[in-house]
């Protein structure tokens, strides 16, 4: 099996493994540092001799914070611009391309991790499957479009970063057995936010036919005056007032300024500072990449002819809902999402045996992930996309106490990669759930595939969910009465 490839820059080489070809750490455009920190990505300078590629390339800049999908060091350097292909193998075949995009809230994550391993994917099904870095928070989503020419997109860098590795996609993945022409854009969490975020983004079109956001829609971006504020307390609280400034500072220097403004707008210390319910360096609207909103870019048409799977998990808000919550914490949510009354009365009768701190938690899962899902979904099938929009709800329980169908829990069965490293920690001891997984990861496939996943398109009459659990089945509205309390809020 011929382990070396052309590519637009210069030759690589991967390995086998587990089957398969794996290029590791492929540079997809130059390194985003020095005078290019804050700009667009600019092309890689190419190389002429074979370059290794077996090894991944280290993660963009992040912090550890310590939760259970982030808990471990991580060797990261600015220079962060890479991309991993899994291949079946160097032929003209025109494979489907799944492309994959890591979550971390824009903070954190990578695309060399064993949850994300396609081997899978490729090895059975005869898919060529990408995962890559793109730069995040504060490096990757800080408006500086104040400061001038250059600069245009400094809001937006990180999602343009995507679209620069999904042009290197279309450039190259022939040579690796793939077809540009059949290109399936998928996330999770932050990744699935940037999904969204790529199907409202004019420079985006014509790189992808299929998207998948798992867990992600198309609300989490700051609007452009949000953008611009955060910006503003980013120079109050570092004392710098020019670009250079900033480009001057280490890496580290960057990160140790971005935990301080998360924690500043966290605990309202410039009364929510932002005007918006977003985290600050969050993509930002109103550059050329992004002029609006996605969810209303979608509304008007965009991407209408893109394929799109799209769902959440059960119960989203256990990874981030800690502690108890008493009634006060309860009713000061529900006020904060703006209106107390009607969701507080929705909840209680959806689930009249739960706890506050269970209430607490179903409006996180609902007010993060599943209403913008919905909305999605609903702004989609009134543009015209009514026949290729499907959904989908994990339900699938943990048996670690308290987690249920937490965050993240859905992607080593979809990638089934159940025996992977770390997973056990998620779904407990015992009996490897192998049948949900072989369920849904057959079901991605169709997708990546036909663009069908093998059930009816979602619609607003029926609203049919794809529900995965230990028996997976279809089901109309589960989100009924829940649902109808967000309207004209969310």
């Amino acid at each position: 099996m011929s382990d070396i490839a052309d590519t637009i820059y210069g030759p690589i080489q991967g390995k086998v493994r587990e089957d398969v070809l794996l290029f590791a750490g492929i540079p997809y455009a130059a390194a985003p540092i020095g005078s290019l920190r804050f700009k667009e990505a600019q092309p890689h300078a190419g190389w002429s001799q074979v370059r290794q590629t077996t090894r991944f390339s280290p993660a963009a800049p992040q912090v550890v914070t310590g939760g259970m999908t982030n808990s471990a060091p991580v060797n990261w350097n600015e220079d962060c611009l890479y991309l991993n292909v899994t291949t079946p193998s160097l032929d003209d075949k025109k494979r489907p391309v799944f492309f994959w995009i890591h979550g971390g809230g824009y903070r954190t994550g990578q695309g060399g991790i064993p949850w994300y391993n396609g081997a899978k994917f490729a090895r059975d099904s005869d898919i060529v499957v990408v995962s890559i870095n793109y730069r995040m928070g504060m490096l990757g989503f800080t408006d500086l479009t104040r400061f001038g020419e250059g600069y245009e997109t400094s809001g937006i860098n990180g999602i343009l970063d995507q679209i620069k590795a999904l042009e290197w996609v279309r450039d190259n993945i022939a040579n690796f057995g793939g077809d540009p022409g059949q290109v399936t854009i998928a996330g999770e969490s932050a990744g699935g936010f940037s999904v969204g975020t790529l199907l409202g983004s004019p420079r985006a079109q014509g790189l992808f036919t299929r998207a998948i956001p798992q867990s992600g829609a198309a609300h989490h971006t700051l609007p452009k005056p949000s953008a611009e504020k955060v910006t503003d307390i980013l120079i109050k609280q570092s004392g710098l007032d020019s670009v250079e400034a900033f480009q001057n500072l280490s890496a580290q220097d960057v990160l140790s300024l971005q935990v301080e403004i998360d924690k500043q707008v966290a605990r309202g210390a410039d009364g929510l500072g932002i005007g918006s319910l977003v985290t600050p360096f969050y993509p930002a609207e109103g550059n050329e990449v992004l002029p609006q909103s996605p969810l209303t870019a979608i509304e008007s048409g965009l991407s209408r002819d893109v394929d799109v799977l799209i769902g959440t998990n059960k119960d989203e808000g256990t990874l981030f809902v800690t502690g108890k919550s008493d009634q006060t914490k309860l009713e000061a949510a529900a006020e904060g999402y703006g209106n107390k009354d009607g969701l507080l009365r929705a909840y209680k009768s959806a689930y009249p045996d739960a706890t506050t701190t269970d209430l607490t938690t179903y409006l996180s899962t609902d007010h993060v992930f599943r209403i913008p899902c919905l909305r999605l979904a609903e702004a989609r099938v009134k543009n015209g996309s009514s026949s290729n929009t499907w959904m989908y709800l994990f339900a699938w329980e943990s048996r670690v106490p308290g987690l249920r169908s937490t965050h993240a829990l859905e992607i080593p069965f979809m990638f089934n990669n159940l025996d992977r490293a770390g997973v056990v920690a998620f779904i407990g001891e015992g009996d490897m759930p192998q049948n949900v997984a072989d369920t849904m990861h057959k079901v991605w496939v169709e997708f990546i595939k036909k663009g069908n996943p093998g059930w009816a398109p979602y619609d607003l009459d029926q609203r049919l969910n794809m529900v995965f659990d230990t028996e997976s089945k279809l089901i109309a509205d589960p989100d009924k009465g829940r649902r109808e309390a967000w309207q004209g809020i969310r």
